[in-house]
């Protein structure tokens, strides 16, 4: 390879920091504790535009959502198209709800965003960070992994370990200044595919990962399954919003009919029952004070044990 020892040494050593399992063997050399799952990009490109999704594709990438948000902004409406996915093999700043960071190691993780062009304003799209929940865990179920459960408002539990994560921002269209007017929402997914026990000392909560559920997964399988699921539960929401998914959700709920306690800030918390969400995709929480309404982004849920 024309380099050094020094170099491969420093090499696997990157390696190892991003969340791969290096084996080194004495006189020997060294090998990938198991195979990774290399994303293709041009079998994906293919797929995709079947269902007219276009595809961005990179090796590396601070953030898919951050992408694809300044991707909307420099273009135009006009010329933009209604469906695109942009996908990373690595993203290395990937965010998530409530300002937190995404950790997700090189070939461990499988991350991408999801633009979706919608005829409805803003106002009326309560509710669709909920219905991506329910389509992820009926995509996962799908796959045979009937313990996913979905935590208010979008992530994806098993066992009360994370699997998934969900974070939806809208962008706005330069031309598009009326609060009537349509909306563009991307939607960012990281799903854990492998590499829960590292993530779990990292961020210092229980996670889990595909891997250790459904044996080894195809990522590329498992990003078509996805994205087709996503193509058509988003139309369904077009046409009839959160109502379509309301059931679903429920089905789902981790913490249906439980006791919590709801976070509002570092000074307030509201204890009660979870009663479900309403139309609007509001936690319904039933406290000493009567029933309230929680939205999402303003509180966090923690499970509650008087």
């Amino acid at each position: 390879m024309n380099c050094s020892r020094a170099t491969v040494h420093n090499v696997i050593r990157f390696a190892q920091s991003v969340g791969l399992v290096v084996q080194a063997v004495h006189g020997r050399g060294y090998r990938l504790a198991e195979p990774v799952s290399w994303l293709d990009f041009e079998r994906l490109a293919v797929e995709l535009s079947r269902r007219g999704i276009a595809l961005q594709s990179f090796d590396q990438l601070p953030s898919t959502n951050a992408c694809m948000l300044q991707w909307v902004a420099r273009d135009v409406p006009c010329r933009a198209p209604q469906r695109a996915l942009a996908v990373a093999e690595w993203q290395t700043q990937g965010r998530g709800r409530r300002g937190r960071d995404w950790h997700a190691g090189l070939g461990g993780g499988l991350t991408f965003s999801f633009l979706w062009r919608s005829a409805r304003p803003a106002a009326l799209l309560s509710g669709l960070s909920l219905a991506v929940g329910a389509i992820l865990v009926k995509v996962l179920q799908d796959l045979g992994l009937s313990g996913a459960r979905v935590k208010w408002p979008n992530d994806i539990q098993v066992s009360g370990a994370k699997l998934a994560g969900v974070l939806i921002e809208l962008a706005s269209d330069r031309l598009a200044s009326d609060v009537l007017a349509p909306s563009t929402a991307v939607i960012g997914i990281g799903i854990n595919v492998s590499g829960a026990a590292a993530l779990t000392r990292q961020v210092g909560q229980p996670a889990t990962d595909l891997q250790a559920h459904l044996g080894r997964i195809d990522r590329n399988d498992l990003l078509l399954a996805l994205a087709a699921a996503l193509n058509a539960g988003l139309e369904r929401f077009e046409g009839e919003g959160f109502a379509a998914f309301q059931d679903a959700w429920h089905a789902c709920h981790a913490q249906q009919g439980q006791p919590v306690c709801m976070h509002i800030n570092a000074h307030e918390s509201v204890c009660g029952v979870v009663l479900g969400v309403d139309a609007q995709g509001a936690l319904l929480l039933e406290t000493s004070t009567g029933i309230r309404a929680f939205h999402s982004g303003e509180v966090s849920l923690r499970e509650f044990r008087p």
